[in-house]
């Protein structure tokens, strides 16, 4: 039987009522599942995974959602990785504000990136309180589908992932893919939220994190291969990227293994 509308019922008291009304047994990001390339993850205010969609937990060869509810980055991802999440989700929980578009880098055994494009959004409870965060994940090759007028960035960034060790000429990277400077700039911007030389510097930065968890590694040795110009350079990119210097992280990582 229809339920009948009441003529004082606001639109915000209709939505409430018919979320409440919907079974736990068919959420809505089960939608998720039917779209191509684009997983959907929640989380709460202590960081654990409250549910995902099945493309997400596929990720981790998991197969029913009970088994990643209260795991949380660490549990599922790297150090590396996992500390750069919860990095994001920490700035989503103080301000309250979405985080969109964040490049998500990972590098494969050859040592070249690939990346993926998340958002995240805060959950509020009825009191306007921030209780936890939804967000998506896609990959960049799924995300260049509904990307079409910036097709120009993906050749940037196949010159970008090829060449960001030895160090890469925002102006050489324009010419390459037919664009002005500050054309350049506005596309990575719009598609990115970050410039070019942003983008390039956050790489820098994952890899020099990837190779600083070798076991023979030498920081020295880390920034010169990196393309920065002195150890002076590397460590003040590296603790503004990463909140600590690249000793520190070393130390800390080397803690953890013992």
């Amino acid at each position: 039987m229809a339920t009948r509308t009441s003529r004082s019922d606001s639109p915000a008291a209709l939505r409430e009522r018919f979320i409440r009304r919907v079974s736990a047994a068919s959420p809505f990001y089960q939608m998720f599942d039917h779209l191509p390339d684009l997983a959907f993850f929640a989380k709460d205010r202590d960081f654990r995974f409250m549910c995902a969609s099945r493309r997400f937990m596929d990720r981790f060869g998991i197969h029913h959602e009970n088994e990643i509810v209260g795991k949380n980055d660490f549990d599922l991802f790297p150090d590396r990785l996992a500390e750069n999440f919860r990095r994001d989700d920490e700035e989503v929980f103080s301000t309250g504000k979405p985080k969109l578009n964040i490049v998500e880098l990972f590098f494969t055994d050859q040592g070249l990136p690939d990346w993926f494009v998340t958002n995240k959004l805060p959950l509020f409870d009825a009191k306007d309180r921030v209780i936890g965060l939804m967000g998506t994940v896609q990959s960049f090759e799924g995300k260049k589908q509904v990307l079409q007028p910036y097709l120009q960035i993906d050749r940037a960034l196949a010159y970008i992932r090829e060449h960001f060790r030895s160090g890469v000429s925002i102006t050489e990277l324009a010419e390459i893919v037919h664009l002005s400077p500050r054309q350049l700039h506005r596309k990575f911007v719009e598609t990115f939220g970050a410039s070019p030389q942003a983008f390039i510097m956050k790489l820098r930065i994952q890899a020099a994190c990837e190779a600083l968890q070798k076991e023979s590694a030498q920081i020295a040795e880390v920034g010169r291969e990196l393309g920065f110009c002195d150890q002076s350079a590397f460590t003040q990119h590296f603790h503004r990227h990463m909140g600590m210097t690249p000793l520190h992280y070393l130390r800390q990582f080397r803690l953890r293994r013992a």
